[in-house]
């Protein structure tokens, strides 16, 4: 069974760090492509980050400069370094695994990806 857990989700403040891992099981880690998104209430899933087997990474305008993913395949790992976080950051952030596009209605459960985690919250207060 395909399981994506994330964690590292909390309240912090404008200009904070925070660190979001995502373990992963149930599939060749090292062989898909990752991705990290996010869905803030009343808007869409987005993507803020993909991750390749490879290890390239690509972000979009709102996560470039700020947001770092990285991923640790012997630990079948994914992380995501977000620094200097916004108000606007604020969301709930889902791990997910075969990332096919970058936004839709809703995250967890769509076609967007092949698996998603069940997601960690993020909170950034001004």
């Amino acid at each position: 069974e395909v399981q994506l857990v994330e964690s590292g989700g909390a309240s912090v403040h404008t200009g904070g760090s925070l660190k979001l891992s995502c373990t992963a099981s149930g599939f060749t880690f090292d062989d898909t492509d990752m991705g990290w998104y996010r869905q803030a209430p009343g808007h869409d899933c987005e993507v803020i980050s993909s991750i390749l087997r490879d290890g390239r990474t690509f972000y979009p305008s709102a996560a470039q400069g700020r947001f770092t993913a990285s991923r640790d395949n012997a630990k079948k790992m994914l992380y995501l370094q977000m620094n200097d976080v916004k108000p606007e950051d604020t969301a709930v952030y889902y791990c997910a695994a075969a990332p096919h596009k970058t936004e839709g209605p809703y995250c967890s459960g769509s076609l967007m990806a092949d698996a998603w985690g069940q997601g960690t919250q993020v909170t950034v207060s001004s």
